[in-house]
Protein backbone atom coordinates (compact mmCIF):
# COMPACT_ATOMS: atom_id res chain seq x y z
CA UNK A 1 0.00 0.00 0.00
CA UNK A 2 1.11 3.17 -0.98
CA UNK A 3 0.27 6.10 1.84
CA UNK A 4 -0.04 9.69 -0.52
CA UNK A 5 -0.26 12.72 1.85
CA UNK A 6 -1.89 15.81 0.60
CA UNK A 7 0.87 17.95 -1.29
CA UNK A 8 3.67 20.33 0.39
CA UNK A 9 4.12 22.66 -2.08
CA UNK A 10 6.47 20.69 -4.58
CA UNK A 11 9.99 21.73 -5.92
CA UNK A 12 13.34 21.58 -7.37
CA UNK A 13 13.41 19.39 -10.37
CA UNK A 14 13.08 15.90 -11.41
CA UNK A 15 15.05 13.85 -14.44
CA UNK A 16 13.46 11.56 -16.03
CA UNK A 17 14.03 7.29 -16.85
CA UNK A 18 15.01 5.46 -19.45
CA UNK A 19 11.82 4.13 -21.47
CA UNK A 20 10.39 0.89 -20.48
CA UNK A 21 8.60 0.49 -23.67
CA UNK A 22 11.90 1.14 -25.62
CA UNK A 23 14.14 -1.32 -23.53
CA UNK A 24 12.07 -4.28 -23.97
CA UNK A 25 12.22 -4.61 -27.33
CA UNK A 26 15.75 -4.05 -27.92
CA UNK A 27 16.63 -6.43 -25.15
CA UNK A 28 14.49 -8.86 -27.60
CA UNK A 29 16.22 -7.52 -30.56
CA UNK A 30 19.50 -8.09 -28.72
CA UNK A 31 19.04 -11.16 -29.29
CA UNK A 32 19.54 -11.17 -32.93
CA UNK A 33 23.19 -9.23 -32.41
CA UNK A 34 24.10 -12.69 -30.97
CA UNK A 35 27.13 -11.27 -29.19
CA UNK A 36 28.38 -8.04 -27.18
CA UNK A 37 26.91 -4.79 -26.54
CA UNK A 38 26.19 -1.94 -23.93
CA UNK A 39 22.85 0.04 -23.78
CA UNK A 40 22.72 2.98 -21.36
CA UNK A 41 19.82 4.61 -19.76
CA UNK A 42 18.09 1.42 -19.06
CA UNK A 43 15.35 1.52 -16.18
CA UNK A 44 16.03 -0.59 -12.70
CA UNK A 45 12.33 -2.11 -12.78
CA UNK A 46 10.37 -5.21 -12.06
CA UNK A 47 9.51 -5.73 -16.05
CA UNK A 48 13.12 -5.27 -17.46
CA UNK A 49 14.27 -7.25 -14.40
CA UNK A 50 11.92 -10.49 -15.61
CA UNK A 51 12.23 -9.82 -19.12
CA UNK A 52 16.68 -10.29 -18.48
CA UNK A 53 15.71 -12.95 -16.23
CA UNK A 54 14.20 -14.60 -19.04
CA UNK A 55 16.72 -14.23 -21.60
CA UNK A 56 19.22 -15.16 -18.70
CA UNK A 57 17.90 -18.24 -18.59
CA UNK A 58 18.21 -18.65 -22.51
CA UNK A 59 21.96 -18.62 -22.04
CA UNK A 60 22.39 -14.78 -22.19
CA UNK A 61 24.71 -13.47 -19.71
CA UNK A 62 24.72 -9.68 -18.01
CA UNK A 63 26.33 -7.02 -15.93
CA UNK A 64 23.81 -3.78 -14.98
CA UNK A 65 26.01 -0.53 -12.64
CA UNK A 66 23.42 1.94 -12.36
CA UNK A 67 21.84 2.52 -15.76
CA UNK A 68 24.15 0.66 -18.33
CA UNK A 69 23.52 -2.54 -19.02
CA UNK A 70 26.45 -4.53 -20.46
CA UNK A 71 24.79 -7.81 -22.48
CA UNK A 72 26.27 -10.58 -24.07
CA UNK A 73 23.99 -12.85 -25.87
CA UNK A 74 26.25 -15.35 -28.00
CA UNK A 75 24.90 -18.45 -26.16
CA UNK A 76 21.26 -19.28 -26.73
CA UNK A 77 19.39 -22.12 -25.95
CA UNK A 78 15.59 -22.38 -26.07
CA UNK A 79 15.35 -25.61 -23.70
CA UNK A 80 15.30 -23.18 -20.65
CA UNK A 81 12.40 -21.03 -21.43
CA UNK A 82 10.89 -20.11 -17.79
CA UNK A 83 7.08 -20.28 -19.05
CA UNK A 84 6.04 -19.03 -15.41
CA UNK A 85 7.73 -16.07 -16.00
CA UNK A 86 6.82 -15.19 -19.86
CA UNK A 87 3.14 -15.06 -18.26
CA UNK A 88 3.97 -11.93 -16.02
CA UNK A 89 4.85 -9.28 -18.97
CA UNK A 90 3.21 -8.75 -21.95
CA UNK A 91 6.27 -7.47 -23.28
CA UNK A 92 7.75 -10.97 -23.75
CA UNK A 93 5.92 -11.57 -27.04
CA UNK A 94 8.81 -9.69 -28.31
CA UNK A 95 10.55 -13.22 -28.01
CA UNK A 96 8.70 -15.01 -30.50
CA UNK A 97 10.80 -13.25 -33.62
CA UNK A 98 14.59 -13.97 -32.75
CA UNK A 99 13.66 -17.61 -31.33
CA UNK A 100 11.67 -18.16 -34.46
CA UNK A 101 14.92 -17.01 -36.61
CA UNK A 102 17.31 -19.22 -34.32
CA UNK A 103 15.58 -22.34 -33.27
CA UNK A 104 12.51 -22.57 -35.99
CA UNK A 105 10.08 -23.48 -33.07
CA UNK A 106 8.10 -22.07 -29.80
CA UNK A 107 6.02 -22.60 -27.88
CA UNK A 108 5.03 -20.03 -25.19
CA UNK A 109 1.79 -19.19 -23.14
CA UNK A 110 0.02 -16.29 -23.52
CA UNK A 111 1.88 -12.50 -22.30
CA UNK A 112 0.70 -11.58 -19.05
CA UNK A 113 0.26 -7.28 -18.61
CA UNK A 114 -2.44 -4.69 -17.62
CA UNK A 115 -5.62 -5.52 -18.17
CA UNK A 116 -6.99 -2.07 -20.07
CA UNK A 117 -8.54 -3.62 -23.51
CA UNK A 118 -8.07 -6.03 -25.97
CA UNK A 119 -5.02 -6.81 -27.59
CA UNK A 120 -5.25 -9.07 -29.37
CA UNK A 121 -1.68 -10.61 -30.92
CA UNK A 122 -3.22 -11.71 -34.81
CA UNK A 123 -1.04 -8.97 -36.46
CA UNK A 124 2.00 -10.33 -35.03
CA UNK A 125 1.10 -13.87 -35.67
CA UNK A 126 -0.26 -13.54 -39.44
CA UNK A 127 3.28 -11.46 -40.12
CA UNK A 128 4.91 -14.63 -38.65
CA UNK A 129 3.01 -16.75 -40.95
CA UNK A 130 3.52 -15.16 -44.32
CA UNK A 131 6.93 -15.22 -43.62
CA UNK A 132 6.98 -18.75 -43.27
CA UNK A 133 5.86 -19.63 -39.59
CA UNK A 134 2.86 -21.85 -38.98
CA UNK A 135 0.87 -21.03 -35.60
CA UNK A 136 -1.47 -23.35 -33.20
CA UNK A 137 -2.98 -22.34 -30.34
CA UNK A 138 -3.67 -25.24 -27.30
CA UNK A 139 -4.47 -24.78 -23.47
CA UNK A 140 -3.40 -20.92 -23.77
CA UNK A 141 -0.27 -21.75 -25.33
CA UNK A 142 1.08 -20.34 -28.73
CA UNK A 143 3.25 -22.66 -30.95
CA UNK A 144 4.62 -21.85 -33.81
CA UNK A 145 7.35 -23.96 -36.29
CA UNK A 146 8.34 -23.36 -39.75
CA UNK A 147 11.41 -22.22 -41.91
CA UNK A 148 12.04 -18.34 -42.88
CA UNK A 149 11.06 -17.59 -46.38
CA UNK A 150 12.93 -15.33 -48.65
CA UNK A 151 11.70 -12.77 -50.86
CA UNK A 152 9.79 -9.35 -50.85
CA UNK A 153 6.97 -9.43 -48.57
CA UNK A 154 4.59 -7.12 -47.62
CA UNK A 155 2.76 -7.34 -43.80
CA UNK A 156 0.87 -5.03 -42.61
CA UNK A 157 0.78 -4.06 -38.99
CA UNK A 158 -2.03 -2.35 -38.64
CA UNK A 159 -0.44 0.43 -35.88
CA UNK A 160 -0.10 -1.75 -33.16
CA UNK A 161 3.13 -1.05 -31.42
CA UNK A 162 4.33 -4.52 -30.41
CA UNK A 163 3.33 -5.85 -34.03
CA UNK A 164 5.64 -3.24 -35.41
CA UNK A 165 8.38 -4.34 -33.53
CA UNK A 166 7.80 -7.87 -33.70
CA UNK A 167 7.88 -8.07 -37.49
CA UNK A 168 10.83 -5.10 -37.87
CA UNK A 169 12.72 -7.83 -35.83
CA UNK A 170 11.32 -10.75 -37.93
CA UNK A 171 13.04 -9.49 -41.01
CA UNK A 172 15.77 -7.75 -40.65
CA UNK A 173 17.89 -11.18 -40.80
CA UNK A 174 15.55 -12.08 -43.54
CA UNK A 175 16.68 -12.27 -46.98
CA UNK A 176 14.45 -10.13 -49.41
CA UNK A 177 12.79 -6.47 -49.01
CA UNK A 178 9.76 -6.28 -46.39
CA UNK A 179 7.38 -3.67 -46.44
CA UNK A 180 5.45 -3.08 -43.17
CA UNK A 181 2.40 -1.25 -43.70
CA UNK A 182 0.53 0.82 -41.11
CA UNK A 183 3.25 0.49 -38.71
CA UNK A 184 3.02 2.54 -35.69
CA UNK A 185 5.74 5.56 -35.56
CA UNK A 186 5.48 6.00 -31.67
CA UNK A 187 9.16 7.16 -30.45
CA UNK A 188 9.77 3.73 -28.77
CA UNK A 189 9.22 2.35 -32.24
CA UNK A 190 11.82 4.84 -33.40
CA UNK A 191 14.10 3.49 -30.79
CA UNK A 192 14.24 0.50 -31.89
CA UNK A 193 14.99 0.89 -35.45
CA UNK A 194 18.02 3.12 -34.47
CA UNK A 195 19.07 0.32 -32.33
CA UNK A 196 19.21 -1.88 -34.64
CA UNK A 197 20.46 0.76 -37.47
CA UNK A 198 23.50 1.19 -35.50
CA UNK A 199 23.74 -3.08 -35.57
CA UNK A 200 23.92 -1.99 -39.67
CA UNK A 201 20.28 -3.29 -40.09
CA UNK A 202 18.96 -1.64 -43.12
CA UNK A 203 15.63 -0.29 -42.39
CA UNK A 204 14.02 2.74 -43.96
CA UNK A 205 10.57 4.76 -42.89
CA UNK A 206 8.74 6.47 -45.23
CA UNK A 207 6.08 9.73 -44.02
CA UNK A 208 2.98 7.50 -44.30
CA UNK A 209 3.81 5.16 -41.50
CA UNK A 210 6.05 2.51 -43.63
CA UNK A 211 8.55 0.71 -42.92
CA UNK A 212 10.92 -0.61 -45.69
CA UNK A 213 13.71 -3.53 -44.42
CA UNK A 214 16.32 -4.76 -46.89
CA UNK A 215 17.35 -7.51 -45.13
CA UNK A 216 20.80 -8.27 -44.35
CA UNK A 217 23.21 -11.42 -43.71
CA UNK A 218 24.22 -10.79 -39.88
CA UNK A 219 23.98 -7.81 -37.18
CA UNK A 220 27.35 -6.22 -36.09
CA UNK A 221 28.54 -6.45 -32.25
CA UNK A 222 30.55 -4.60 -29.83
CA UNK A 223 28.72 -1.00 -29.94
CA UNK A 224 27.31 1.47 -27.36
CA UNK A 225 23.49 2.56 -27.29
CA UNK A 226 21.63 4.71 -25.50
CA UNK A 227 17.67 4.06 -24.19
CA UNK A 228 15.58 6.83 -24.84
CA UNK A 229 13.85 8.87 -22.34
CA UNK A 230 10.61 8.19 -21.22
CA UNK A 231 8.28 10.70 -22.68
CA UNK A 232 4.96 9.00 -20.38
CA UNK A 233 6.84 9.81 -17.57
CA UNK A 234 7.52 12.95 -18.33
CA UNK A 235 3.92 13.67 -19.34
CA UNK A 236 2.78 12.12 -16.08
CA UNK A 237 5.57 14.95 -14.01
CA UNK A 238 4.23 17.68 -15.84
CA UNK A 239 0.51 16.94 -14.56
CA UNK A 240 1.89 16.34 -11.06
CA UNK A 241 3.65 19.66 -11.43
CA UNK A 242 0.95 21.80 -12.80
CA UNK A 243 -1.66 20.38 -10.02
CA UNK A 244 1.00 20.55 -6.62
CA UNK A 245 4.47 22.65 -7.00
CA UNK A 246 4.91 25.40 -5.68
CA UNK A 247 6.20 27.86 -8.31
CA UNK A 248 7.34 25.73 -11.23
CA UNK A 249 9.17 22.46 -11.53
CA UNK A 250 11.97 21.51 -14.30
CA UNK A 251 11.86 18.15 -16.05
CA UNK A 252 15.17 17.19 -17.46
CA UNK A 253 14.87 14.39 -20.32
CA UNK A 254 11.41 15.66 -21.21
CA UNK A 255 11.29 14.66 -24.99
CA UNK A 256 9.68 17.79 -25.42
CA UNK A 257 9.54 16.75 -29.55
CA UNK A 258 7.56 13.93 -28.82
CA UNK A 259 4.75 15.55 -26.28
CA UNK A 260 3.60 18.33 -29.17
CA UNK A 261 -0.14 16.91 -28.89
CA UNK A 262 0.25 16.49 -25.36
CA UNK A 263 1.60 19.88 -24.83
CA UNK A 264 -0.98 21.61 -26.88
CA UNK A 265 -4.00 20.46 -24.75
CA UNK A 266 -1.87 21.46 -21.77
CA UNK A 267 -1.73 25.10 -22.98
CA UNK A 268 -5.39 24.68 -24.15
CA UNK A 269 -6.08 24.00 -20.41
CA UNK A 270 -3.98 27.34 -19.40
CA UNK A 271 -0.94 25.41 -18.23
CA UNK A 272 1.91 27.48 -18.73
CA UNK A 273 4.90 25.36 -19.38
CA UNK A 274 8.57 26.57 -21.69
CA UNK A 275 11.04 24.84 -23.24
CA UNK A 276 14.31 25.88 -21.85
CA UNK A 277 16.23 24.10 -24.10
CA UNK A 278 18.47 21.23 -23.42
CA UNK A 279 15.11 19.36 -23.44
CA UNK A 280 14.39 20.62 -19.93
CA UNK A 281 10.17 21.53 -19.61
CA UNK A 282 9.27 24.19 -17.11
CA UNK A 283 5.91 23.33 -15.93
CA UNK A 284 4.50 26.07 -13.77
CA UNK A 285 1.76 25.63 -10.78
CA UNK A 286 -1.51 26.32 -12.73
CA UNK A 287 -4.98 28.43 -11.41
CA UNK A 288 -7.92 28.68 -12.95
CA UNK A 289 -7.58 25.57 -15.35
CA UNK A 290 -10.17 26.31 -18.67
CA UNK A 291 -11.90 23.15 -19.76
CA UNK A 292 -10.34 20.84 -22.13
CA UNK A 293 -11.90 18.16 -24.50
CA UNK A 294 -8.99 15.20 -25.53
CA UNK A 295 -9.11 12.27 -27.78
CA UNK A 296 -6.29 9.76 -27.92
CA UNK A 297 -5.19 8.47 -31.03
CA UNK A 298 -1.68 6.27 -32.50
CA UNK A 299 1.27 8.54 -32.15
CA UNK A 300 1.90 11.35 -32.70
CA UNK A 301 -1.54 11.90 -31.53
CA UNK A 302 -2.58 12.44 -28.06
CA UNK A 303 -1.25 9.50 -26.03
CA UNK A 304 -3.50 6.76 -24.58
CA UNK A 305 -1.22 6.35 -21.62
CA UNK A 306 -1.34 10.43 -20.65
CA UNK A 307 -5.14 9.79 -21.16
CA UNK A 308 -5.68 8.71 -17.09
CA UNK A 309 -3.07 10.90 -15.37
CA UNK A 310 -4.95 14.01 -18.08
CA UNK A 311 -8.26 12.82 -16.61
CA UNK A 312 -7.05 14.34 -12.87
CA UNK A 313 -5.85 17.40 -13.93
CA UNK A 314 -9.67 17.69 -16.09
CA UNK A 315 -11.24 17.35 -12.59
CA UNK A 316 -9.30 20.66 -11.54
CA UNK A 317 -10.97 22.83 -14.80
CA UNK A 318 -14.40 24.96 -15.02
CA UNK A 319 -16.69 23.78 -17.36
CA UNK A 320 -17.46 20.21 -18.72
CA UNK A 321 -14.52 18.52 -20.41
CA UNK A 322 -14.92 15.36 -22.08
CA UNK A 323 -12.70 12.04 -22.37
CA UNK A 324 -12.34 9.61 -25.90
CA UNK A 325 -10.41 6.82 -25.65
CA UNK A 326 -9.98 5.62 -29.52
CA UNK A 327 -7.41 2.83 -28.47
CA UNK A 328 -9.04 0.85 -25.23
CA UNK A 329 -12.38 -0.03 -24.63
CA UNK A 330 -12.03 -0.88 -20.68
CA UNK A 331 -9.17 1.81 -19.81
CA UNK A 332 -11.72 4.17 -18.48
CA UNK A 333 -13.22 2.33 -16.04
CA UNK A 334 -10.98 3.32 -13.99
CA UNK A 335 -12.94 6.51 -13.28
CA UNK A 336 -14.82 4.89 -10.69
CA UNK A 337 -11.82 5.27 -8.31
CA UNK A 338 -11.69 9.48 -9.10
CA UNK A 339 -15.73 8.99 -8.72
CA UNK A 340 -15.07 7.41 -5.11
CA UNK A 341 -12.98 10.39 -4.05
CA UNK A 342 -16.07 13.09 -5.62
CA UNK A 343 -14.86 13.85 -8.82
CA UNK A 344 -18.28 14.64 -10.61
CA UNK A 345 -17.32 12.66 -13.58
CA UNK A 346 -19.78 9.86 -16.48
CA UNK A 347 -18.63 6.98 -18.05
CA UNK A 348 -21.28 7.33 -20.71
CA UNK A 349 -19.71 4.13 -22.74
CA UNK A 350 -16.59 1.80 -22.97
CA UNK A 351 -15.06 4.61 -25.06
CA UNK A 352 -16.33 8.34 -23.65
CA UNK A 353 -16.55 10.02 -20.47
CA UNK A 354 -17.67 13.28 -19.12
CA UNK A 355 -16.05 15.66 -16.16
CA UNK A 356 -18.26 18.19 -14.93
CA UNK A 357 -17.25 21.11 -13.40
CA UNK A 358 -13.88 20.89 -10.80
CA UNK A 359 -14.19 19.15 -7.99
CA UNK A 360 -12.76 19.41 -4.41
CA UNK A 361 -10.95 15.74 -4.40
CA UNK A 362 -11.84 13.36 -1.09
CA UNK A 363 -9.36 12.55 1.31
CA UNK A 364 -8.65 9.82 3.32
CA UNK A 365 -9.75 7.04 0.50
CA UNK A 366 -8.24 3.57 -0.15
CA UNK A 367 -8.70 3.65 -4.07
CA UNK A 368 -7.42 0.63 -5.92
CA UNK A 369 -5.31 0.66 -9.69
CA UNK A 370 -6.58 -0.58 -12.73
CA UNK A 371 -3.65 -0.17 -14.81
CA UNK A 372 -0.06 1.09 -14.56
CA UNK A 373 -1.01 4.58 -15.46
CA UNK A 374 -4.32 4.79 -13.35
CA UNK A 375 -1.65 3.81 -10.21
CA UNK A 376 0.32 6.86 -11.40
CA UNK A 377 -3.07 9.11 -12.07
CA UNK A 378 -4.14 7.64 -8.45
CA UNK A 379 -0.99 9.32 -6.86
CA UNK A 380 -1.50 12.56 -8.44
CA UNK A 381 -5.03 12.65 -6.93
CA UNK A 382 -4.05 11.97 -3.97
CA UNK A 383 -1.30 15.07 -3.87
CA UNK A 384 -4.03 17.18 -4.21
CA UNK A 385 -6.63 15.98 -1.65
CA UNK A 386 -6.07 16.70 1.55
CA UNK A 387 -5.24 14.26 3.72
CA UNK A 388 -4.05 10.91 3.47
CA UNK A 389 -5.08 8.69 0.23
CA UNK A 390 -4.04 5.14 0.41
CA UNK A 391 -3.36 3.20 -3.60
CA UNK A 392 -2.87 -0.42 -3.62
CA UNK A 393 -1.39 -2.38 -6.32
CA UNK A 394 2.17 -0.75 -5.10
CA UNK A 395 3.63 -3.31 -7.94
CA UNK A 396 2.53 -1.01 -10.18
CA UNK A 397 5.38 1.52 -9.02
CA UNK A 398 8.01 -1.37 -9.72
CA UNK A 399 7.25 -2.19 -13.22
CA UNK A 400 7.28 1.08 -14.47
CA UNK A 401 8.46 4.01 -13.07
CA UNK A 402 12.23 4.14 -11.82
CA UNK A 403 12.60 5.46 -8.47
CA UNK A 404 9.20 7.01 -8.36
CA UNK A 405 8.48 6.99 -4.45
CA UNK A 406 11.77 8.53 -4.03
CA UNK A 407 11.81 11.34 -6.95
CA UNK A 408 8.66 12.45 -5.30
CA UNK A 409 10.32 12.37 -1.77
CA UNK A 410 12.78 14.34 -2.96
CA UNK A 411 10.60 16.96 -4.39
CA UNK A 412 8.94 17.41 -1.42
CA UNK A 413 6.00 15.13 -1.58
CA UNK A 414 4.71 13.44 2.09
CA UNK A 415 4.54 9.40 0.72
CA UNK A 416 5.41 6.57 1.95
CA UNK A 417 5.10 2.88 1.74
CA UNK A 418 3.08 0.71 4.00
CA UNK A 419 3.33 -3.28 4.26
Amino acid sequence: MLVVSWWKSLSWKVKISGSKNATLPILGASLLVNWKMTLKNVPKINDVKVFLEIIQELGASYSFEGNTLTLDTSHLDVDNLNLEKIKKIRASILLLSPLLFFFGNISIPFPGGCSIGARPIDSHLNGLKAIGYDYTFENNHISLNGKLKSGDIVLNAWFGVTSTENLIVANVLRTGQTTIMASAIEPHVMNLISFLRVAWADIKIRYDHTIIINGVENLTDGFEFEVVSDYIESGTFAIMWALASKDYIDIENARIVDLYMFLEKLKEAWVKWEDMWDDTLRVYRSQNLKKVNLQTNIYPGFPTDLQSPFAVLQTQCDGISKIHEVLFEWRLNWLVELESMWADLQILNPHQAIIVWKSNLKWGRTVTSWDLRAWASMVIAGLIAPGETRVDKVEYIFRWYENFVDKLKWLGAEIRLEG
